[in-house]
């Protein structure tokens, strides 16, 4: 079985080009299941698996308390190999087709209201290199709402000032282009000029848009550990994500108005379901507006 789910795992990655992240996942979640499979059902092949079989396993995810979103996730891994095994001849069946996936508690992402992140945006100083790069990371975070790790992986190729837009991939390598806001444009030419130069210290070779105080393309951990002092330094006492301003970018437009299919192509949701989540964030700011300020409320 082990030898079915690496033909596997090679179609997502050669064919399906999904990110490193989505293929440990798929590893991972699959390894459990063909263990299970042959150390608790005593099956050795998949063409051999019922779909008594998968409940069971579900039923072991349940009581070891796995949380529904990660026996949704196992259902999705479960079910693509098997689909792949029926497509490629290596099963006759698809035990995994009449298997319904457990329903997902979707909790309201955390947002940020206009004069937090007017107050982060702000903080700040444009007094050394690594002020004008954090300033032009955090503004063009708010104006496209974009993953932390697209933001990351940006060159300078794909940043189009002059017309007003920058060029990302998303899940899947997908590409995308997202329109870029006079405020985050103005910062980012601001650190092209001012500081980038300064950080690479003088070398030359690397694309990168963003980069550390090495001179190398800026990580995720490097963003991370950025953000949560600068949101001290702002005195914002929420939790903040790197995806915080992402659901803030997304929760503003809507709320002033934005179409729900515009603010899906932007993010780059696959499922316009994933970007319903913010209406719902904006009914319930809706009700405590109503609560504070109606006299009779």
């Amino acid at each position: 079985m082990n030898d079915q789910i690496k033909d596997f795992i090679h179609y997502l990655v050669v064919e399906r080009g999904l990110s490193n992240n989505t293929i440990v996942s798929y590893e991972r979640d699959l390894s459990h299941y063909a263990r299970f499979l042959s150390e608790e059902q005593k099956i050795s092949s998949f063409n051999d698996v019922t779909r008594l079989n998968i409940i069971q396993f579900l039923k072991l995810l349940k009581d070891q308390g796995k949380s529904s979103k990660t026996a949704a996730r196992h259902i999705a891994s479960i079910r693509s190999l098997h689909q792949f095994l029926l497509r490629e001849k290596v099963c006759d069946q698809d035990p995994s087709v009449h298997i319904e996936s457990p329903q997902i508690e979707r909790k309201l992402p955390q947002v940020l209201s206009l004069k937090e992140v007017e107050r982060l945006l702000e903080t700040p100083l444009l007094t050394s290199p690594i002020g004008y790069r954090d300033k032009a990371m955090l503004e063009l975070l708010y104006a496209t709402g974009i993953r932390v790790s697209e933001m990351i992986n940006l060159d300078l190729a794909d940043a189009h000032l002059s017309m007003g837009f920058i060029r990302c991939f998303g899940k899947g390598s997908k590409e995308r282009i997202v329109p870029i806001g006079r405020a985050a444009s103005d910062s980012l030419t601001q650190y092209l000029e001012k500081a980038r130069p300064k950080m690479l210290k003088g070398r030359s070779g690397t694309d990168a848009l963003f980069l550390n105080h090495h001179g190398n393309r800026i990580t995720r951990q490097g963003f991370w550990k950025n953000l949560k002092k600068i949101a001290l330094e702002a005195g914002i006492s929420k939790t903040l994500t790197p995806h915080t301003l992402r659901h803030s970018f997304a929760t503003h437009l809507l709320e002033n108005g934005a179409d729900l299919r515009a603010v899906q192509e932007m993010l780059g949701h696959a499922d316009i379901s994933t970007t319903q989540i913010y209406t719902h964030v904006t009914k319930t700011r809706l009700k405590d507006v109503y609560k504070q300020y109606h006299p009779r409320a």
